[in-house]
């Protein structure tokens, strides 16, 4: 698999990544200015020249994305006996530069529900570089033709169907944004109960009134999480203030407050 290949499949995965490339190249060197390799947590593509020179530049990298560091970074190496290594010695003579640039992983944004509102939410999110899972338990919202919009953007949509959408729930990755806005008030509050039971989600909203919310607690308190569990679960969803009550004007407004949590990467 060649560097291209690996980051495409990453990104794929959901998983970070660091893209090395020589910058420049000044007398001998093992690769070319233009040479690259993918460095994930687990793995590493291509080449760049190996030796110290690739070995500390995978250090590098993975320290990188330990950190969760997003700017790029520029190392130099000196190719000669008398260069400070830790990975043993090449002679070649010249000086290489290499640029290191870490390609984080896309956020995970899951809504759960694809009526009026949710259609409307998620042709707005499939506009923005996040993989976006559309979950369902009804029998064709999620065909292709009802997508229209949806599925031709920027996003890397994931389509999840079947009876138990709690099983799409357990099955995202940690650090996901939920947004829960089901045809059914009963499955809205078992997928706000599951979430609940994960503990380790970004952020969970729920679509309703303060009347529904309320209920909500009660019975979620009933279930067993405490006071700061629930509290963590935010209902009304959408930006305070904005008039209007057609799904496309909710749906800008849920995706205005998500965006704030998402961060500049996808900006």
């Amino acid at each position: 698999m060649d560097w291209l290949e690996a980051l495409q499949r990453l990104r794929a995965e959901g998983a970070p990544a660091v893209l090395a490339t020589v910058l420049a190249v000044r007398g001998h060197a093992p690769r070319e200015a233009g040479a690259k390799m993918v460095v994930g947590a687990a793995g590493e593509w291509d080449s760049i020249g190996g030796g110290n020179l690739e070995a500390t530049v995978v250090d590098r990298a993975r320290a990188l994305l330990a950190a969760g560091a997003t700017a790029p970074q520029t190392l130099q190496f000196a190719l000669n006996e008398h260069a400070p290594v830790e990975h043993g010695r090449q002679c070649c003579g010249g000086v290489v530069d290499v640029l290191l640039e870490p390609v984080p992983a896309r956020p995970a944004v899951a809504v759960f529900g694809v009526g009026h509102v949710g259609r409307e939410l998620a042709r707005v999110l499939s506009r923005l570089p996040v993989r976006l899972h559309l979950v369902d338990s009804r029998e064709g919202q999620l065909a292709p033709e009802r997508l229209d919009g949806v599925l031709d953007g920027p996003a890397q949509v994931l389509r999840h169907g079947g009876p138990a959408p709690e099983t799409a729930l357990r099955e995202l990755p940690a650090g996901a944004h939920v947004l829960i806005m089901t045809h059914d008030h009963a499955e809205d509050f078992l997928l706000c109960d599951a979430a609940l039971r994960r503990g380790d989600l970004a952020s969970v909203g729920l679509i309703g009134s303060s009347a529904k919310w309320a209920r909500f607690r009660v019975r979620l308190r009933a279930e067993g999480h405490d006071e700061a569990a629930v509290d963590a679960i935010r209902c009304p969803i959408g930006l305070p203030g904005v008039p209007g009550k057609a799904p496309a004007v909710i749906a800008i407004g849920v995706a205005a407050e998500l965006l704030g949590r998402l961060g500049p990467r996808t900006g």
